[in-house]
């Protein structure tokens, strides 16, 4: 397709808002994206060919899946805006290897849309439901090969934050439990229309075929991994001691900190994915 005719820029963009009459819903958070250099990018964090099938999240109007349609072997996009369906109907006429399907993508059932086939998801995701979507996705052990998504740019830093940094924390543990993650490009707020109001960031999610830690109890690592984050400033002890869910008492928590070989005194944020997988083995 011609570029000048491509979503990706903003006349075809604002052209395509005003002859359908369509208003930017703040519910649904959305910011098109109008620079086809950072579509470019997130194509290449993706490693998108042609022998590549994609679940796009959140298609919008369409700029990013048309991109999607001319790199890969197919899209199925899914949107939850009504008023989205018929103009994609438009802007996506021309590639029959789209599929569009209306919906909230947390009530897909993803594994049968693409029938044990591997897939790549990619999105441009609304920044205030970016972290349910994805968690959901992982959590869910989606069998997507990785995860590809513009979300903002504070969470992406937390996603791939190591112990003792500032942005460490449960969202940090979480993800690398599942994938291991790849900052691949910082977007300005220019690059959206409408201008949301912090920075973006692309990063992929490269799912890990098995956890990197051996844990007896995922569920328990993770409401300790959530109590130790809670309360930062406190002793890991005292955090857990008095956490809803968790009967442990810091007597208890002190002597699995010293049978792993860590100081009692330590605070949560000082644990790697590794040694909360010890504690909570050491605990069971």
């Amino acid at each position: 397709m011609d570029k000048e005719k491509m979503l990706s820029n903003p006349k075809e963009t604002i052209r395509i808002i005003q002859e359908n009459n369509f208003t930017f819903r703040k519910n649904y958070g959305q910011n098109f994206l109008i620079d086809s250099h950072v579509i470019d990018k997130i194509i290449d964090a993706a490693e998108i060919d042609k022998d590549t099938e994609v679940l796009e999240i959140g298609p919008g109007i369409g700029t990013l899946t048309q991109y999607l349609a001319e790199s890969a072997k197919s899209v199925t996009a899914v949107e939850i805006d009504d008023k989205l369906i018929p103009i994609l109907d438009k802007t996506l006429a021309d590639y029959d290897n789209v599929t569009v399907i209306h919906g909230d993508i947390m009530k897909q059932d993803i594994g049968a849309i693409f029938e044990g086939r591997p897939f790549k998801i990619v999105a441009n995701l609304p920044y205030y439901i970016t972290t349910p979507i994805i968690m959901s996705l992982l959590e869910a052990r989606v069998p997507a090969e990785s995860i590809t998504v513009m979300i903002q740019k504070e969470v992406a830093e937390r996603m791939q934050a190591a112990p003792g940094t500032k942005d460490y924390g449960a969202l940090s543990l979480a993800v690398q439990f599942y994938a291991e993650p790849y900052l691949a490009a910082n977007v300005p707020q220019n690059c959206f229309m409408p201008r949301p109001n912090v920075g973006s960031a692309v990063i992929r999610l490269r799912r890990l075929a098995e956890p990197p830690v051996s844990v007896k109890d995922e569920k328990l690592m993770f409401k300790l991994i959530r109590a130790a984050f809670n309360q930062r400033r406190k002793t890991l002890a005292n955090a857990v001691k008095n956490f809803e869910g968790l009967s442990f008492s810091r007597e208890e928590v002190e002597n699995a900190l010293t049978k792993i070989g860590l100081d009692v005194r330590i605070r949560g944020e000082a644990l790697s994915l590794k040694q909360f997988a010890d504690l909570t083995n050491e605990l069971c």
